[in-house]
């Protein structure tokens, strides 16, 4: 009866979780219990790490294939990534060159294709190895054709998908929209927002899922993001009460999302905002969990080295 309780006073995720870790007899490693109780009802938890510049000495682990050693040395990386997961949602490196990558589905299905590289370890990946956007696409299209892209950024269930990408440097920034192997880049004229849809014209107009309702689920954040950035000037404390806000769409379908409908939970695990002057180190803002309850803190990239 005490148990039943307290079992009665948890909120429906943390009875989600409870129900999960009955699998284990006694006690479990960190790792089996984040692939156990990631996912679904309970949100995705986010870990930001600091990736020191290294030196590969043999093969390179990613979230589900081995890569070959890279050559050089790697750029030290702020990241912030899933703490199941191998790759970066989004991140800074040492040399100013900010990326993150959004889901997209598209006219082809990602579930037939074997496991490769997912979006957010070609985030890693990207900045580990590239000092600027235009390398950063350079690096995103080797590995695209070289090692593929495909394999799930879920624990617990396989649902794989395709990527949207934007890459910032202090001078420039592309957008690379994907669908299996093949590859969009659009450079930035001025401002740019993307989200869970293809965006450049003629990939959109190619590649669009057509049964994805975009119009409910991604255009109302995305319109919100664009007003935003038409806001002259843009700025670090805007952008991060934009994160944090509810505008957007119903249903939780927001900026700083919160859906719960019927076999589809969604929630914001995570933001981040880049400072990335001319000269000097980058600034990273960031918030863990939801922006619209988290605490933004603040961090220099010269501080970690």
């Amino acid at each position: 009866a005490l148990i039943d309780w307290s079992h009665d006073l948890l909120a429906p995720a943390e009875r989600v979780l409870f129900r999960r870790l009955a699998v284990f007899a006694g006690s479990c490693a960190l790792d089996a219990a984040e692939n156990v109780c990631t996912g679904g009802e309970i949100e995705e938890v986010q870990v930001l790490e600091w990736l020191a510049p290294r030196r590969d000495e043999g093969a390179l682990r990613a979230t589900h294939v081995c890569l070959p050693a890279h050559p050089a040395a790697t750029l030290g990386v702020l990241g912030s990534r899933p703490a199941w997961g191998w790759g970066l949602e989004q991140g800074v490196n040492e040399a100013g060159l900010a990326a993150g990558n959004a889901t997209i589905y598209t006219t082809l299905d990602p579930r037939p294709f074997p496991d490769a590289l997912t979006g957010m370890d070609l985030v890693r990946l990207t900045l580990e190895r590239a000092a600027t956007a235009a390398d950063g696409v350079d690096v995103i299209e080797r590995l695209i054709t070289t090692v593929g892209q495909g394999g799930s950024g879920q624990a617990g269930a396989r649902r794989p998908y395709w990527s949207s990408f934007l890459l910032v440097d202090p001078s420039t920034a592309f957008v690379v929209e994907t669908s299996g192997p093949a590859i969009a880049v659009e450079a930035v004229d001025d401002v740019r927002a993307i989200s869970n849809r293809t965006t450049i014209a003629a990939f959109d107009a190619q590649h669009r899922h057509p049964k994805q309702p975009v119009e409910r689920v991604v255009d109302p954040r995305l319109r919100a993001s664009e007003r935003v950035l038409a806001q002259r000037p843009v700025t670090v404390e805007a952008l991060e009460a934009h994160l944090a806000s509810h505008d957007g769409g119903d249903g939780g379908w927001t900026v700083c999302m919160h859906v719960d409908e019927p076999g589809h939970a969604e929630a914001t695990t995570a933001a981040m905002v880049a400072e990335l002057p001319p000269e000097g180190s980058p600034v990273v803002h960031h918030v863990a969990g939801w922006p619209c309850r988290g605490t933004w803190r603040t961090t220099r990239l010269a501080d970690l080295r």
